[in-house]
């Protein structure tokens, strides 16, 4: 039990977390000597980054064909949308999943579908909302194309947030990334949009929940979408 608890609770770290674990902490230790109460404030913002950076391991799906989510959080936007013009992916709309994370989600970015990394772009712009519509078209983002086996192309992009000043992509053109493989991160709340290929329909509803490299967003080739929830 004892084993269970702490796997539970204590979560592996991206690299990028002990400088700002550490720092947050260290400016608890100061405020805490300029007045007590202050360090048990800064202790809790200190377990907040924490989980913040934390990097859980997933348990990807292997079927063939399935596209999952390539963050945490809540799906914000499920509409069709032309893709960033960077990304080479054409001027039609595609039918574009977005997932937007909170500053309590984790935020390590995962590939969607098994393949080539056939273009990284990034393009400098704003730090609107990123729950907004606007968001993909005005906000600083970093977009990859995989690129299958059988040469389908689909689209995944890192869009800063009203919080978030850096994106981090950890994967180069010429890589080629497992179903569920890491790719990147983006620091304290953002959203990530999935621009799904001709024929693929998405199999999640917006407002659900989902979790980076499990939850099944679609099936390659089955344009069988899920019903619409009403309330």
């Amino acid at each position: 039990m004892a084993v269970d608890l702490k796997s539970t609770v204590i979560k592996p770290l991206h690299k990028e977390g002990p400088k700002f674990v550490g720092a947050f902490f260290a400016v608890s230790v100061i405020l805490g000597f300029l007045w007590p109460p202050l360090f048990w404030g800064g202790l809790i913002l200190t377990v907040w980054c924490y989980y913040f950076f934390r990097d859980p391991v997933r348990t990807v799906p292997m079927a063939d064909g399935l596209v999952v989510s390539p963050a945490d959080g809540e799906v914000s936007l499920i509409e069709p949308a032309v893709p960033p013009a960077e990304l080479g992916l054409g001027d039609e709309p595609r039918m574009r999943v977005s997932v937007f994370m909170s500053v309590f989600d984790c935020h390590v970015n995962r590939a969607p579908v098994p393949g080539e990394v056939t273009k990284v772009a990034y393009r400098p712009g704003k730090f609107l909302s990123a729950e907004l519509d606007k968001a993909s078209d005005e906000n600083e983002r970093n977009g990859i194309v995989l690129t299958t086996a059988d040469g389908t192309r689909l689209g995944v992009v890192q869009i800063a947030g009203l919080v978030a000043r850096r994106i981090l992509c950890e994967t180069r053109e010429g890589a080629a990334l497992e179903r569920g493989d890491r790719f990147g991160i983006i620091r304290f709340g953002s959203r990530l949009d999935t621009y799904l290929p001709d024929g693929t329909a998405p199999k999640v509803d917006i407002g659900q929940r989902c979790i980076a490299g499990e939850t099944v967003l679609a099936v390659l080739g089955d344009a069988t979408a899920v019903p619409t929830r009403r309330e």
